[in-house]
């Protein structure tokens, strides 16, 4: 059951502790004011059908301590504690007044993360675009109105140059060459705006998988599954070899130096000793025994895992499809980047694309797939939310096969980098813009780069494959509040310096 709040309490009503003054221009407080609350919570309130049991908690309070999670990079203990102390992270979270007690019970982060999908973060993520741009706009407006501050002389220069731009035919790129017969759509002629897309991987925090280790780890658990099954009136427990299992492993992991020899050897072993531990589990719940839940869905995976280092023990080979590198987080797989310092990478990998500074949550797996299958998407998803496809697109070459070229040409978008195949004789590169479709590129990799530092896209702790998904949404989020932040403090400043540019010349005048 969820208790809609209808009133979202404001910062000077909120009650703040004796003997302390909170500073209105805090960073928390421009961030709660950046988030539309009220229009989130009922959305979130319609997943609640149900009208018995206990009281949901609010939605500001469950999305509020997951975006100081990531902010902070702290754990669920922490974040309740630091929510305890912090009066400023009180009211991002909807408190009405300073509480001394502790706001929830740290176990229930995770039924928040498990609440808040990548679908519900996508839907928040674009209503505080919107907000922040409507509210950009309008404080822009009032700048520009305000008393001695005009733009009209500062911006004669580039109103001038974009009349000149449009009064221009517009240049075709070596690509629209190749093909005379491919005519520009009269609807597609009003493009407008950039969109940068790239992929990347958000690592989870597992331990760099071997297959010995691996198997180690399954032949351990299906020895307590054995103890968990036996019945000591049912006469002999089934023999495992467990201390002789446990010599071979360390005997083989100790070694400074390991031939590819010995290294066949070591998990040879592991497979018999796995073999007959799964027979001998396979005996016991024919009988009727049954396991815990703990173990049922462990069985199935070492199962899987079993069968996967088996095919590759036989047909001397090192990958298999869907390999399992994790028994406690069976649906991360290795994806490989081609990157110099981890070329091969163990968590999801996600797209993104970045249009006007603010970063979107394109697509996400944890099975590997090729980026560019994804770009007609992104452009379709941009129509919808704009109305115009964009002008031009910045990717990476990957991008840039022959039906990604074919679609992008068929609507007026120009798809960064060279044309595909040995270039024409007569055709000259225009270095000056591949350079300045290069240089923009960059604000995409400076997004990645923020957001595995900052915002706790760089090491994924949490161990269900939904909360991952969840947290990695999140991630984008926080990137966008702390660009929204960022550009208020930008805008104050500018606002700030063109009144006290104002007085100068009063005074001087």
């Amino acid at each position: 059951m969820y208790k809609f709040k209808s009133k979202q309490i404001s910062f000077s009503d909120f009650g703040q502790p004796v003997g302390m003054e909170m500073n209105p221009d805090n960073r928390w407080i421009n961030k709660a004011a950046a988030i539309p609350w009220a229009e989130i919570e009922m959305r979130y309130a319609n997943l609640f059908v149900n009208r018995k049991g206990n009281v949901a908690k609010p939605l500001r309070l469950a999305l509020g301590s997951l975006i100081i999670q990531m902010e902070y990079g702290f754990s669920d203990e922490e974040t309740a504690l630091m929510i305890q102390e912090n009066p400023y992270l009180q009211f991002f979270c909807g408190f009405a007044k300073y509480e001394y007690k502790l706001p929830f019970d740290p176990s229930l982060m995770v039924h928040f993360r498990k609440r808040l999908t990548p679908a519900i973060v996508g839907e928040i993520n674009e209503l505080i675009i919107k907000k922040a741009i409507t509210e950009k706009s309008k404080k822009e407006d009032d700048s520009s109105q305000g008393p001695g501050i005009s733009t009209q002389d500062d911006n004669d220069g580039e109103d001038n140059a974009d009349e000149d731009d449009s009064s221009q035919t517009p240049e075709i790129t070596s690509e629209n060459e190749a093909d005379e017969n491919i005519q520009i759509p009269e609807p597609f002629t009003d493009n407008e705006g950039t969109l940068i897309v790239d992929a990347t991987c958000a690592p989870s925090d597992i331990k760099y998988p071997q297959d010995i280790e691996l198997l180690n780890r399954a032949r351990e658990n299906t020895e307590e599954m054995i103890t968990q099954l036996h019945d000591p009136k049912d006469g002999r427990k089934p023999r495992t070899y467990k201390k002789q299992a446990r010599k071979d492993y360390l005997t083989m992991v100790r070694k400074k130096r390991k031939t590819a020899r010995e290294i066949r050897k070591g998990i040879r072993k592991q497979l018999q000793y796995l073999e007959r531990n799964l027979r001998s589990i396979g005996i016991l719940l024919g009988k009727g025994k049954t396991l815990i839940p703990k173990w049922q869905k462990r069985l199935g995976i070492i199962l899987s895992l079993f069968e996967q280092q088996k095919y590759m023990f036989d047909n001397h080979t090192h990958s298999v499809e869907s390999r399992i590198v994790s028994l406690s987080q069976p649906h991360l797989r290795p994806i490989v980047r081609g990157k110099i310092k981890a070329p091969v990478e163990f968590g999801a990998k996600l797209d993104i694309s970045v249009c006007d500074g603010f970063v979107r949550l394109e697509k996400q797996s944890f099975e590997a797939y090729n980026e560019a299958t994804t770009l007609k998407a992104v452009i379709e998803r941009f129509k919808e939310r704009t109305g115009k496809y964009p002008d031009r697109i910045l990717a990476d070459k990957i991008y840039r096969n022959r039906d990604n070229l074919a679609y992008c040409k068929e609507r007026g978008i120009r798809l960064s980098g060279p044309a595909l195949g040995r270039p024409k004789k007569n055709e000259k590169p225009d270095r000056k813009q591949d350079y300045k479709d290069i240089c923009e590129r960059v604000e995409v990799e400076r997004k990645f780069s923020f957001a595995k530092l900052n915002c706790g896209l760089g090491r994924i702790y949490t161990r269900l494959a939904e909360t991952t998904e969840s947290v990695i949404a999140l991630s984008f989020l926080v990137v966008n509040l702390k660009k929204i932040c960022h550009d208020l403090a930008t805008l104050f400043l500018r606002i700030l310096l063109a009144e006290i540019h104002h007085e100068k010349l009063a005074f001087i005048q």
